[in-house]
């Protein structure tokens, strides 16, 4: 693990350094920051009853969250990354187990959907490796201010009304409110976990 890991945090922000550490991993790898999908199933199964519901997955990674998803019953799952290698690696890792779910090379800043596309959103931990990228989490830097209101406009934008955007984070409310407080929407916190919080955000529109 230690030979993928960025020698700078900024590195985290950069598309380079994700195709770089996907190609170095072995095939078959897989990483999940933050909570297994077994800690927050119930959440998800309360949050989204509907298994039809049509989801989109926010830089999934390699990441075992939307495998776990689908063997649950959610079969409607677009997954976007913005790095190619990771993508290709993943259609060809689930092509045949998986034949449901979409993989598509796309950033989270730019998504390439019509509005009221999807029902629901889920971000587990992709605006924090843009929020790590750099700078100070009480006075962050303009462009990770922009890069993370403007993954929450794509988000928003693409969702049906009724939607909900889904993200779990170790980011305290504090300091990620500032980002997920629209008009028109309502946002629910929650902290899971007891020694070590994590929280998740539910932003309905």
């Amino acid at each position: 693990m230690t030979d993928v890991l960025p020698q700078k945090n900024d590195e985290y922000g950069s598309k380079e350094y994700w195709d770089q550490r996907y190609s170095k991993e072995p095939s078959g790898a897989s990483f999940d920051w933050f909570k297994s999908y077994a800690d927050v199933a119930d959440i998800i199964r309360e949050l989204i009853p509907d298994k039809a519901s049509r989801i989109l997955m926010l830089g999934c990674g390699n990441s075992t969250l939307s495998e776990d998803m689908y063997d649950d019953g959610y079969k409607s799952i677009v997954n976007t990354d913005y790095s190619g290698v990771l993508i290709e690696n993943m259609q060809q890792r689930h092509e045949y187990t998986r034949p449901e779910m979409q993989w598509l090379e796309m950033d989270i800043r730019d998504l390439k959907f019509e509005q009221d596309t999807f029902d629901v959103a889920i971000d587990k931990g992709t605006m924090d490796a843009m929020m790590t990228a750099k700078g100070d989490v009480w006075d962050p830097p303009e462009d990770v201010v922009e890069n993370c209101n403007r993954e929450v406009d794509e988000v928003l934008r693409v969702l049906k009304p009724g939607g909900i955007f889904i993200y779990l984070t170790f980011g305290q409310p504090h300091f990620r409110r500032r980002y997920l407080t629209r008009p028109g929407t309502t946002l629910e916190v929650r902290a899971l976990g007891e020694a070590f919080h994590y929280y998740l955000y539910i932003l309905r529109t």
